[in-house]
């Protein structure tokens, strides 16, 4: 029902934007003009994971899996005057070896699973087949009206919001932040909001965030899965900050971030302090990237380190352990952190071998364990619409580590994966 109303409020405010044109156009009076874009793209994905013989996967899957999956986005917006409207339609095909051991395997497990909304506003994917290594969704990603004055911006919809100043790991971003090893960032995942934002005369901001969340259970709106946030952007000089508030999932976050040049660097951080009602924890991010010309060619380096609040002390992640963790368990399973470990370093450079092709080697090393992901990935810009991308991981790290794998309820049995291959090509219209 509640979907049934958001859609026809929607069309209402399209159809106001077209037709009060219209009908200005008619009576002969000065009416702003409606403009509309069409675009879109089509991505298809080719995944080659690997497993070791002490894998739990193994078992499941062999020595390997292999994905081809296909998403194809179209986008269609309305602009009029202060106003316009947005809609990203996405249809996914999923052939997935993985999707097969989703019976079988629990939270944790490098498997792929099916974006579904059990957690968001509105139900606005609509999966129509779900069976055995194959799945075809079609979803609205973005549905937004956003009106835009002289110091005022407010929007309502499924949108995305992005916050903070890590380059890698995002502590300050509380909404869908991505991955740090995913190699396709151009889309996060759109959540249910209303966003407002003010921009003083000094140039200075003020946005807020009112997300509306579901209880997965029992599927009613809960204040507890919800969020409510602000965050204050500012300038001192040509250095910048950030100040952080929100209520998230019931718990209390303060942040604070900035920007800053270091002589020819940039230099970036977050801290946060989250509030759990049963204790609090601090997270930090902290990174300097720099670019420079070697042999002939563009290079930009980045340097990070981070500080997990949330994760395992002593590199503990037996099961015993983990479940002793119910906040980082938490965090995982709404795609909020990606790391069971407290102290981490990640490097990478991006280089221009030539204005078309660009090589970026990246190493996110877990300091405590250690062990590390090493990831080379290539850009290639193959034609003016049609974009090549491809990546290597490779995991390295002892039994019971982090990358090389962390212990299973299974004796002598491992959450480890092998080397892995990710290939993309993607044309844009």
């Amino acid at each position: 029902m509640k979907v049934h109303l958001l859609a026809g409020f929607l069309w209402s405010c399209l159809t106001g934007i077209v037709c009060g044109n219209l009908e200005a156009q008619s009576q002969g009076t000065v009416s702003p003009k409606t403009d509309w874009d069409f675009g879109g793209h089509a991505k298809y994905r080719f995944n080659h994971s690997t497993y070791p013989k002490n894998s739990v996967l193994n078992p499941l899957l062999g020595d390997s899996a292999l994905a081809n999956n296909l998403e194809v986005r179209l986008k269609f917006s309305v602009y009029r005057d202060r106003w316009d409207f947005k809609a990203d339609y996405q249809l996914i095909a999923m052939d997935d070896d993985t999707l097969g051991a989703n019976d079988f395997a629990g939270d944790g497990l490098p498997v792929t699973r099916v974006i579904s909304d059990d957690r968001r506003w509105w139900n606005l994917t609509h999966t129509i087949d779900d069976s055995g290594t194959q799945a075809l969704v079609q979803r609205l990603d973005r549905l937004t009206i956003t009106y835009t004055g002289e110091h005022l911006v407010w929007r309502f919809g499924r949108q995305a919001v992005s916050w903070g100043n890590g380059m890698v790991f995002t502590p300050m971003d509380i909404f869908n932040p991505f991955d740090p090893a995913a190699v396709d960032k151009e889309y996060k995942s759109g959540d249910d909001m209303l966003y407002g934002q003010y921009l003083f005369n000094n140039g200075n901001d003020l946005q807020a965030v009112a997300v509306v969340r579901r209880d997965p259970g029992r599927g009613t709106v809960e204040r507890t899965y919800s969020s409510l946030a602000f965050k204050y952007h500012g300038f001192l000089g040509m250095n910048e900050y950030d100040l952080l508030v929100a209520e998230h999932f019931d718990d209390r976050v303060l942040g604070v971030g900035s920007s800053v040049n270091i002589g020819g660097a940039v230099g970036r951080g977050d801290l946060t302090w989250t509030d759990t009602g049963e204790d609090s924890r601090f997270s930090l991010t902290t990174s300097i990237s720099y670019s420079w010309i070697w042999g002939g060619k563009n290079i930009s380096g980045l340097l990070e380190y981070y500080y997990n609040g949330f994760g395992q002390k002593n590199s503990d992640y037996s099961v015993a352990g983990l479940t002793q963790n119910p906040e980082l368990l938490n965090r995982v399973s709404r795609g909020e952190t990606f790391t069971l470990g407290r102290n981490y370093m990640a490097a990478s450079a991006t280089i221009e071998i030539n204005p078309l092709l660009m090589l970026t080697p990246t190493f996110f090393i877990n300091l405590d364990d250690p062990s590390a992901l090493v990831q080379l990935t290539a850009q290639y810009d193959w034609k003016q619409n049609i974009q090549i991308l491809a990546a290597v991981n490779i995991p390295v790290g002892p039994d019971g580590s982090e990358y090389g794998g962390i212990e299973s309820s299974v004796e002598e049995r491992y959450f480890s994966t092998g080397p892995g291959l990710f290939a993309q090509l993607a044309w844009y219209f």
